[in-house]
């Protein structure tokens, strides 16, 4: 079992690290700044995830009922607006997409990203998602400066519009080529989507958080409580 956990920590480790060299030397990554408890920012970062990704990336960890009753929201809600590549509300969400497709198009199948989240890091996501400009070289039309050449185009131009890259490495959006949303308010979807992202890789997390709080608070109750008894059975001890 030991063993078990410092291979996992190794593990864990080794792939901070690849993440952070993914992006470019002198890059720092965002700070995410994610709250799986705030079940409004997963709310709209699930509207988010279903309308932007699941038309190339599935999460076939993840089935919609199971997503509903986690994020508070009605079945029905889910069926009429949230589902698009599927017929039941317990089927795991896939794409309608063929691999072959999709490598035809971007060059590599795109991930499926159920777990993406526990690989990557919540971080690297953000950053991503914040990281691209304009490059008139790349087929898609834009590039990333946290993962230099990455096939996947810029999903989300239409809510933040194109950035583009300064010389000292720094993108900034043009005020003629802004989208829907102002700076901020792409910051705090792109936010809510990797919230989203964060409880997909481990949905159990909202479950420990809640049961988390009422074990803390026996055990202080627990604590007071033994701290008194002590003293009681010292008193004429001393």
């Amino acid at each position: 079992m030991m063993v078990k956990k410092v291979a996992t920590a190794i593990l864990s480790y080794i792939l901070s690290v690849s993440c952070y060299a993914a992006s470019e030397v002198g890059v720092p990554l965002l700070d995410a700044d994610v709250d799986v408890s705030n079940t409004v920012s997963l709310q709209r970062g699930a509207r988010l995830f279903v309308n932007y990704c699941v038309s190339c990336h599935s999460a076939e960890y993840m089935r919609y009922n199971r997503m509903a009753e986690d994020l508070g929201l009605d079945p029905e809600l889910v069926k009429d607006n949230l589902m698009f590549a599927a017929d039941k509300i317990g089927d795991t969400m896939t794409i309608a997409m063929r691999s072959d497709d999709s490598e035809q198009w971007f060059g590599v199948k795109p991930p499926d990203l159920s777990v993406i989240s526990r690989s990557k890091g919540v971080n690297y996501l953000y950053s991503f998602l914040n990281g691209f400009y304009l490059d008139s070289t790349r087929p898609t039309g834009v590039n990333n400066i946290y993962y230099p050449n990455t096939a996947m185009p810029h999903v989300l131009w239409d809510l933040q519009g194109f950035a583009k890259k300064t010389d000292d490495g720094q993108i900034f959006v043009p005020e003629d080529s802004r989208g829907d949303m102002t700076v901020i308010e792409y910051q705090q979807a792109t936010r809510d989507l990797v919230t989203f992202l964060d409880y997909l890789g481990e949905p159990a997390k909202l479950v420990r958080y809640k049961i988390g709080f009422w074990v803390i608070s026996f055990l202080l109750v627990l604590f007071v409580i033994t701290c008194l008894l002590r003293r009681e059975y010292w008193r004429d001890v001393h």
